[in-house]
């Protein structure tokens, strides 16, 4: 990983950023990765680059960007495990599909932790695949008893 690049995400890295997104949600299983959402991803990440919030990193190898994750200060109403009711959430940790198990996710994921770390938010969560289960609980995330649940409101 000598020819590697860890840095925050600038305007320049957005269609990279909605690619990587697409390629997290094919391997998930995904089919509709080409949608109207692509739009609303691209703004969403703009608007977000330069938040104090939220912390988007990406890895540049092979002469683009390969991998990237995303980290957001949430607020919520505080909890036993959460006092003060804030916590990172990491998300959209994907590594495009030729360059998958050569460190650039972890490499991604890593940064977003680093950073989440200094903002002084004391618990991180995330939702994860199969196939991330072993880089996240190397990084002391554990799976919680509680479900994750989705509907479809409209």
């Amino acid at each position: 990983m000598s020819d590697v690049r860890v840095r925050v995400a600038g305007p320049a890295d957005l269609e990279a950023l909605v690619e990587l997104r697409a390629e997290m949600f094919r391997a998930m299983g995904t089919s509709d990765t080409c949608g109207p959402w692509r739009v609303t991803a691209r703004q969403w990440f703009a608007d977000r680059l330069d938040h104090p919030d939220y912390r988007i990193m990406v890895v540049e190898a092979a002469g683009g960007v390969v991998a990237c994750a995303v980290g957001a200060i949430r607020d919520a109403a505080p909890s036993p495990a959460s006092p003060d009711g804030r916590d990172v959430l990491v998300s959209n940790v994907c590594t495009a599909e030729p360059f998958r198990g050569l460190g650039y996710g972890r490499a991604a994921f890593d940064a977003v932790l680093a950073w989440a770390r200094r903002t002084g938010v004391g618990r991180a969560e995330l939702m994860a695949t199969e196939a991330g289960l072993p880089l996240y609980e190397r990084a002391g995330f554990v799976a919680q008893q509680c479900v994750a649940m989705r509907a479809t409101l409209c």
